[in-house]
């Protein structure tokens, strides 16, 4: 990946996480989907795209995800991934909240 598109998953990571914080703890991948297109990731995201993110976001024990009837994709948010969230730690990966969030 580029420098860009590594800032950019980065991004797509820690928007996801203030989602799922944001929403009570757990989404779907469609609702996650729509949000990363509201907030700015347009280009680009697909289902695959949002996948491949709760899978990175998982591995660093940010969520916690679950396919519901085989077909769906729902994830939860962790503790270490509210305190990505609200730059209380720093994950790899994923972007730093600026200040004031």
């Amino acid at each position: 990946m580029s420098p860009f598109q590594d800032f950019l998953a980065a991004d797509r990571r820690l928007v996801i996480l203030r989602l799922l914080k944001d929403v009570g703890g757990h989404a779907n991948e469609s609702v996650i989907e729509t949000a990363l297109k509201k907030f700015g990731h347009r280009v680009g995201v697909t289902r695959d795209v949002v996948r491949d993110e709760l899978r990175f976001l998982a591995g660093a024990d940010c969520v916690k995800t679950e396919m519901v009837e085989g077909q769906i994709m729902v994830a939860s948010i962790t503790k270490r991934g509210v305190s990505a969230a609200e730059g209380h730690i720093q994950v790899d990966g994923v972007k730093q909240p600026s200040i004031g969030i």
